[in-house]
């Protein structure tokens, strides 16, 4: 098992003996980083629907941990009890990650099992050896789209239970000690954002057209990336789709919010808070 300590959490036991794979440095976080975590914990505050934490996940906080996978879960306490949602920027249904983490009889009760026997702290281990994460099918759809590195953290409810579990599916290489420590610092802000875009679904969802017509998930995903200027050729490769099922998401936005092109679409939706900066 590949397990990374972090800085700046709880000092071992005395009597416990070093494992084998653990580092141990203080992270001195760089302007970058520093200026990274400030914006990313400024945006948290700011997501109040799912729309928001789509948007966030997938732009501001990559450049705090760079992932190809997002897992969110809740819990009550019990690790075979947790409900999971997914965010991903290489499949064509995120969600699936979110069902096969829920699914695998491995997946979560190994993470969190490894995360509390190390005190509460962050986890990092590859998806490939199979010691923390278990070789089920999460494990595999990990290794499938290239996100062989895994960070996963979490927060315990009043009785010192599991609240919630997050899981970062990473590139290789990808992590280290100075990303689990900002994990460490960002989680209690991804967790308070999770939680106001879950409870904005019991209300009047903000993610509601200006006609009163809900934009879908899929949707939502092509608006997102009609937003930062791509075309439907570059959103058809990031979603794994072809050029003319994006054009008729286009299409289908352009009805749903009464404009007539993506320049209108993109407006409308920041003024109406569809889309969230």
């Amino acid at each position: 098992m590949n397990l990374v300590q972090f800085p700046g959490g709880p000092a071992p036991r005395p009597a416990a003996a070093p494992r084998a794979g653990d580092t141990a440095r203080h992270a001195a976080l760089d302007e970058f980083r520093l200026e990274s975590l400030l914006l990313n914990l400024d945006a948290a505050l700011r997501v109040h629907a799912r729309p928001h934490f789509f948007l966030w996940v997938h732009g501001l906080l990559q450049s705090l941990i760079r992932h190809e996978v997002l897992v969110c879960a809740l819990g009550n306490g019990e690790a075979q009890n947790l409900r999971a949602e997914s965010f991903a920027t290489v499949a064509a249904d995120a969600a699936v990650f979110g069902d096969l983490f829920e699914r695998d009889a491995g997946a979560a009760p190994g993470l969190i099992k490894a995360w509390k026997e190390r005190r509460f702290n962050p986890v990092i281990c590859d998806a490939r050896d199979g010691a923390t994460l278990g070789t089920g099918a999460f494990a595999r759809e990990l290794q499938r789209v290239g996100a062989t590195q895994v960070l996963a953290h979490g927060v315990c409810d009043a009785t010192g239970q599991v609240g919630g579990f997050y899981v970062f599916g990473c590139r290789a290489d990808a992590l280290g000690p100075d990303e689990a420590y900002l994990a460490q610092l960002a989680l209690p802000s991804l967790h308070a954002a999770w939680l106001r875009a879950l409870a904005s679904a019991t209300g009047t969802p903000l993610r509601a057209a200006p006609s009163g017509r809900a934009l879908s998930p899929r949707e939502q995903e092509v608006l997102h990336w009609i937003y930062v200027g791509k075309s439907n050729y570059e959103i058809g490769s990031i979603l794994k789709i072809s050029p003319l099922t994006v054009k008729n998401h286009v299409q289908k936005i352009l009805r749903k919010l009464n404009v007539v092109n993506r320049t209108q679409a993109v407006g409308k939706a920041l003024e109406t808070r569809v889309l969230m900066p």
